[in-house]
C-alpha cells in the first residue's frame, strides 16, 4: 500500500523536527518535506504534490489562512489546521474550516513538543482521515460570508412564540458530524426558517472552539445557534452544539426536552460523542424525534443511530458524493440504521418535511 505523503508548513523548527520524527514511526505516512512558511512551501508542493497538507496558521511572510484560500481556489489539497487554542487562533482556525481545511488539531502555546508527542495518535489519524477527504474548489470567500446573505439578522429573529408552529408538538433533530462537519452543519442550518424544530448536534470539535463557532453560525443563520449550556431548553429555532470537551445528552420534563452537559470518559475516543447524544435521545424521544449523521472519520453515531431507529426514529445519513470523508454514514448504512441517504443539500428539507409530520 503506498505511503501517504504529508508536508508541513510550520514556523516552529521544534514542530517540524517533532513532526518528522512522530511521522517516521508510522509505516503509512511519509514526509516529503516542510517548511516554516508558505513561501517557501509553494515551489515546493508544486513540484512533489502531498496527499495531506498540515499546517500552521500564524507564519511570517505569509499565513496560513491566505495560503490555505490559494490553494483551495487554484488546487485543492486536503488540509490538516494544526493551530494554538487561544481565542486569537481558535477564530482564524474557525476561518480555515470555512475555507475549506478538513480538520483542526489544536496545540497549546507552551509545552509543544511533549503535548505533539502525548497526541501521536490524534495527529496520526487526522493526517490519515485527511488523505482520504474530498476537498473542494473554493472560489471565493468563507461559505458563511455567501450563505449568510440572506439569514435574518439575530436582532431581528421573530420569538418562537409569535410563529405559526410555536404550539406544534415538540419533535427534535438531533444530529452527528466530524471531518467536515463544520461545512456541512452551516449549510443545513442556514437553509432552515427562524421556526424550525429544535437542534441538537454533537460535532467532534476541540474545546475552545465550539463557543466561537456556534456564535459564528449564530450570525448567518434564521435560527438560534448557541454552544449547550447544562439545562437549556431544546425549543423551536434554537441549535444548541455540544460544548468541546463535554458529553451532550437529550432530557425530556413535562413535555420538554432539556440538554444535559456533562464531563467524563471518551466515548469511542471522542469527548463529546455522538453516540451518547443519540443514545439519549432514543431514550427520551423515541419515534418523535429525527437523527441524522453527516460526514466524518470513524464509527461514532454509527450505534446510537441504530438504536434511534431500532426504536421507531427517523434516520437519515449523508451520501458519499457529498461527504467529505464517508465513513461515519457507511458505518451507520451497514449496520441498517439509516432509512433514507440523502445530499447534504436535501437535509434541510427533510427536516422540514419531518416536522410538518402528523
Amino acid at each position: 500500500m503506498p505511503s501517504i505523503k504529508v508536508y508541513v508548513v510550520d514556523d516552529s523548527a521544534v514542530v517540524r523536527q517533532t513532526l518528522a520524527h512522530l511521522l517516521a514511526g508510522d509505516p503509512e505516512l511519509e514526509l516529503i518535506g516542510s517548511a516554516p512558511n508558505p513561501l517557501v512551501a509553494m515551489d515546493a508542493i508544486r513540484k512533489n504534490r502531498p496527499d495531506v497538507l498540515l499546517l500552521d496558521i500564524e507564519m511570517p511572510g505569509m499565513d496560513g489562512l491566505t495560503f490555505l484560500r490559494q490553494i483551495m481556489a487554484q488546487d485543492p489539497i486536503p488540509t490538516v489546521i494544526c493551530s494554538t487554542l487561544t481565542a486569537k487562533g481558535s477564530k482564524v482556525a474557525l476561518d480555515a474550516l470555512a475555507a475549506g481545511a478538513v480538520t483542526v488539531v489544536g496545540k497549546p502555546a507552551l509545552g509543544l513538543k511533549q503535548f505533539l508527542e502525548d497526541s501521536r495518535r490524534e495527529l496520526t489519524q487526522a493526517l490519515k482521515g485527511a488523505a482520504r477527504a474530498k476537498p473542494r474548489l473554493k472560489l471565493s470567500g468563507n461559505g458563511a460570508a455567501r450563505q449568510g446573505a440572506t439569514a435574518a439578522p439575530a436582532a431581528a429573529r421573530p420569538s418562537t412564540s409569535s410563529t405559526v408552529h410555536a404550539f406544534a408538538v415538540n419533535k427534535p433533530v438531533v444530529i452527528g458530524s466530524s471531518t467536515g462537519g463544520t461545512q456541512a452543519l452551516e449549510q443545513v442550518l442556514t437553509a432552515l426558517p427562524a421556526d424550525a424544530p429544535g437542534i441538537a448536534i454533537t460535532q467532534h470539535m476541540p474545546e475552545k472552539f465550539t463557543a466561537m463557532y456556534a456564535e459564528r453560525l449564530n450570525g448567518v443563520c434564521a435560527i438560534n445557534v448557541r454552544e449547550a449550556r447544562d439545562g437549556d431548553r431544546l425549543e423551536r429555532g434554537v441549535a444548541l452544539i455540544a460544548p468541546g470537551g463535554k458529553h451532550l445528552e437529550l432530557r425530556k420534563a413535562a413535555g420538554q426536552y432539556y440538554a444535559k452537559v456533562f464531563d467524563g470518559p471518551p466515548v469511542n475516543r471522542h469527548k463529546p460523542s455522538v453516540d451518547v447524544l443519540f443514545k439519549s435521545a432514543a431514550a427520551c424521544a423515541g419515534r418523535d424525534i429525527l437523527g441524522i449523521i453527516l460526514t466524518g472519520m470513524g464509527d461514532d453515531g454509527a450505534r446510537g443511530m441504530k438504536t434511534l431507529h431500532d426504536g421507531g426514529a427517523k434516520t437519515i445519513a449523508q451520501n458519499e458524493e457529498t461527504c467529505v470523508v464517508f465513513g461515519m454514514p457507511m458505518e451507520a448504512i451497514k449496520l441498517k440504521a439509516v432509512d433514507d441517504v440523502l445530499p447534504i443539500d436535501s437535509v434541510a428539507s427533510a427536516i422540514l418535511r419531518f416536522d410538518a409530520r402528523a
